[in-house]
């Protein structure tokens, strides 16, 4: 991994991820996923979701690609193709590693598609997890585009905006949601969000002592839950950039935005408004 980005991943040890005191929400261990896609199922299952129509993607091995209104948790393959040295590289003999990141809704502490959504339909919860209330959505979209991570869909069925609740009629019930209650491997766990970061600061040190050195946090205010998001309620240990795993390394919520936009909106109208003037006293 290049220096800067180690730099970077050292701060996120004592990083805070930002969120209020009791809030309940996820932490996935990258270094401890096998792919089993029993989180997909048991997402599905439990929230009667539909199958999707999944089929050979011809770049990996996995036969879903991507989070969507149908697919709340979604196990992603990932190849890396290197040398034995940790680098990826394009010349050989070439070594095959496979990375696995079972992806979600972060559950931002300040959500982009909450703030945009104008019907109130996206509210926080209790548990201080954003929710999509279904009798309220009008299927306008505007949270879509607003969510930094590319999480929130609309359904080609009912046409509203669906997305992962954190399993809220079980969480708020105190049972583990569905996905973390299946995985084998204890790599999806759930519980109070600063408790988790505690347990994910020690899981990356026993990393570092145990030669990973590039294991990090991602989804605190220094890496991954950055520009206004003030960290993620479901985060994450990776091994390698944000980028390979298909995530944001900086991401920005895009209202933060409107204002630079604004200003350049303004500039512009302004010299039109110069140059329409000089035309007319030219003429």
């Amino acid at each position: 991994m290049a220096n800067a980005t180690i730099n970077l991943i050292d701060k996120t040890l004592v990083g805070s991820i930002g969120s209020r005191p009791g809030a309940l929400g996820f932490l996935t261990d990258t270094t401890l996923c096998i792919g089993c896609k029993a989180c997909e199922v048991a997402c599905k299952q439990w929230n009667q979701l539909p199958m999707d129509d999944f089929g050979w993607t011809g770049h990996s091995y996995d036969n879903s690609t991507d989070l969507s209104a149908t697919t709340w948790r979604q196990v992603a393959f990932v190849e890396q193709i290197t040398n034995g040295d940790g680098r990826v590289h394009e010349m050989p003999p070439f070594q095959s590693n496979w990375l696995m990141l079972s992806d979600v809704c972060k559950h931002c502490v300040q959500a982009g598609c909450m703030q945009a959504c104008p019907t109130g339909a996206i509210i926080r919860t209790e548990l201080d997890t954003v929710v999509v209330q279904q009798d309220v959505c009008n299927g306008c979209g505007y949270c879509v585009p607003s969510c930094p991570y590319g999480v929130i869909d609309l359904s080609p069925t009912d046409f509203k905006a669906h997305k992962c609740t954190l399993c809220y009629d079980r969480s708020k019930e105190g049972l583990e949601p569905a996905c973390a209650k299946s995985c084998p491997t204890d790599s999806i766990q759930f519980g109070p969000v600063e408790q988790l970061l505690e347990r994910a600061k020690q899981r990356v040190a026993e990393l570092h002592a145990s030669g990973v050195q590039s294991a990090y946090i991602y989804g605190d205010r220094s890496i991954g839950g950055t520009g206004g998001i003030e960290g993620d309620n479901a985060f994450f240990i990776l091994t390698a950039e944000p980028e390979v795993y298909n995530l944001p390394a900086f991401p920005v919520l895009p209202q933060n935005k409107t204002g630079a936009a604004f200003l350049s909106m303004f500039g512009a109208a302004i010299a039109l408004s110069i140059a329409a003037v000089a035309t007319l006293r030219g003429k």
